[in-house]
């Protein structure tokens, strides 16, 4: 059975915290063909390439998903939110997030995804 949303929000975030090579690789197979990302600081990314090469930051050196919940609002449309607080280059970052998967060939690819600092 393919990775619920849930998971792969989770996986991505290890990806995220390995190093930019799994980050890029993961979201390479996950990202929808159309997405959108609302960043913090006004980014908005609309284009697929865009998005996985901004995946290739510097590695979170450790995340915390907190009240994590799923919520099917169609058959093939599910969206996953949560509070993060990670870490980076001694900074810490705390957000609430959601993140919106369509299926897609029996396969869930993230198409939106919003990050609001808190």
């Amino acid at each position: 059975m393919a990775d619920e949303p849930e998971d792969l929000e989770r996986q991505g975030w290890q990806a995220l915290a390995a190093d930019a090579a799994a980050a890029t690789t993961f979201y390479t197979d996950v990202l929808d063909a159309e997405v959108l990302m609302l960043l913090p600081g006004g980014l908005v990314i609309d284009d697929r390439d865009d998005a996985i090469d901004a995946m290739g930051g510097a590695p979170w050196e450790s995340f915390d998903l907190q009240d994590v919940r799923q919520v099917e609002l169609a058959d093939d449309v599910a969206v996953v939110a949560y509070g993060v607080v990670a870490s980076r280059s001694g900074q810490e970052y705390s957000a609430t997030v959601s993140s919106t998967y369509a299926r897609r060939d029996g396969e869930w690819r993230l198409a939106v995804h919003q990050q609001t600092p808190r």
